[in-house]
């Protein structure tokens, strides 16, 4: 069992879709089921191997730093068997709420994406990390566009421009960084960079925070995410949150860890995680639609997350990953109870919910469920997380933005709160009577029963960070292995 798998089957079948697409529609719905199943197969074979020793697959013979390679280490296993769930996860939802035509183009740039982003968490070669960033961003810029409306289209274009941005940034880091150390291996240029002048290392870390800072809603540079959020089909706003913004936060908190390790640099992250942190919270508090909210509210607990990387100790790494986790699955289930509480009263709007807990009542239990738990209230995973980020910046003996967070989950819980308050103690609006789907409610209860299992059990996914966080962490080792 090969890493290679997570990039050539997915791979693979975005090709194959369209083929497939000739001879029948749902097949083409069924092949990427099939994918990702054997894809999580394939990640829990691998995961225990690639916690406790890197596996370096070394593509086409040529070793490194020559060569390209994929390092799959324990943070690559956390996140690879994390994109691979939760893809299969969306998927189910998918399979009946996306039935507009082109059927064969959602599925294909679906495939496309799972495609980058494993690549993205998997390359051990910064050029090939541009190349899987361009995959996925092109991908999600077509499947936020998916419904050919106004709306949809203005979001794409937008998150389009700003992505060209972040690329051409990105694009620019990599040949100074290839034009002064002469290697594209990242173990080799963690090496080398330290030779570099301080002023281009500084100019190339400027690069990098602006490239992958927009792809992992940093603020200034999230402009794009509330209208590719609310404007995307339901299943892609889970797509967002649970995988694109993962690969990104990662691979932005790799090069830094390796490159740029300094007291000042995840001092800096530490600000603006907190700055992106209060900005979305108090914008999402202010918006009347839905999915808007649940955009800001992701691109809040992303500033959560990197306050917790900006603290750089391990325990902080640790509960950082931890969010990343719990974030993915909570989103996801928040993104797809809304897309049909959305369906049902045939609005957007806040306002539009009132009821609804009384004539969709496990649509909208689900939703109540996600927001309790992204809230962080006990006995829910969310809880345990927060907890965590709350300790170890504690631990680090910095209370400031302890009591920004907290302040931050207030806000949170209020704006939440509002929306199931509307969904159960309102007046019921007459609605028509619509079912929701069975796979898109198995598909929500699989993401619930896992917030609550890992809300009573948080060491089951505890006992997997701390290695993830050490792999994170330890330049050293991935030096050595990278390079052999």
């Amino acid at each position: 069992m090969s890493p290679v798998h997570f990039i050539a089957i997915p791979l693979f079948a975005a090709f194959l879709i369209p083929l497939a697409g000739k001879v029948s529609k749902e097949l083409v719905k069924i092949i990427p089921g099939l994918v990702l199943l054997y894809l999580s197969f394939v990640s829990v074979t691998l995961f225990p191997i690639g916690t406790h020793h890197p596996v370096v697959e070394i593509i086409a013979g040529f070793k490194p730093p020559f060569g390209i390679t994929l390092y799959y280490g324990a943070i690559a296993a956390f996140l690879t068997t994390l994109i691979t769930l939760i893809g299969f996860v969306i998927w189910l939802y998918s399979y009946k709420f996306i039935i507009r035509e082109p059927i064969e183009k959602y599925y294909m740039l679906f495939m496309m994406l799972i495609t980058g982003s494993t690549g993205i968490v998997l390359t051990g070669d910064i050029f090939n990390l541009f190349v899987f960033f361009e995959i996925t961003s092109i991908a999600a810029y077509s499947l936020t566009a998916f419904l050919r409306d106004r709306d949809g289209a203005e979001a794409a274009f937008k998150y389009l421009l700003i992505g060209s941005f972040a690329s051409t940034f990105f694009l620019l880091a990599i040949a100074i960084i290839y034009a002064n150390v002469h290697t594209l291996n990242l173990a080799d240029i963690a090496v080398k960079i330290q030779d570099v002048p301080v002023t281009t290392r500084l100019f190339v870390l400027i690069l990098f925070l602006i490239g992958l800072g927009i792809e992992s809603e940093m603020f200034p540079l999230n402009g794009w995410a509330p209208d590719a959020y609310s404007q995307a089909p339901s299943p892609v706003g889970a797509v967002f949150g649970g995988i694109v913004v993962k690969a990104a936060v990662y691979s932005l908190m790799r090069i830094i860890f390796l490159m740029f390790n300094s007291h000042d640099v995840l001092h800096f992250l530490l600000v603006m995680g907190i700055i992106t942190m209060l900005i979305a919270e108090m914008s999402a508090m202010k918006q009347q639609q839905i999915k808007r909210m649940l955009a800001f509210s992701s691109i809040g607990q992303m500033g959560l997350v990197i306050i917790a990387f900006g603290i750089g100790t391990e325990p902080s790494v640790r509960a950082a990953m931890f969010q990343m986790f719990n974030h993915a699955l909570i989103k996801s289930l928040l993104f797809f109870s809304a897309g049909y509480l959305v369906f049902h009263s045939g609005s957007k709007k806040i306002s539009a919910l009132d009821g609804l807990g009384h004539d969709k009542p496990i649509t909208s239990f689900f939703f109540a469920f996600g927001a309790l738990a992204i809230i962080g209230l006990p006995p829910f995973s969310g809880f345990w997380s927060k907890l965590y980020i709350l300790l170890s910046i504690a631990d680090a003996g910095l209370m400031v933005p302890v009591v920004l967070i907290l302040i931050s989950s207030i806000i949170e819980a209020v704006y939440y709160l509002r929306v199931v308050s509307r969904l159960y103690f309102y007046k019921e609006e007459a609605t028509d009577v619509r079912r929701t789907p069975v796979s898109g409610l198995i598909a929500m209860g699989i993401l619930t029963v896992v917030i609550l299992l890992v809300g009573f059990y948080p060491n089951l996914i505890l006992n997997w960070m701390t290695p993830a966080a050490a792999d994170l962490l330890n330049k050293a080792s991935y030096i050595k292995f990278g390079l052999f």
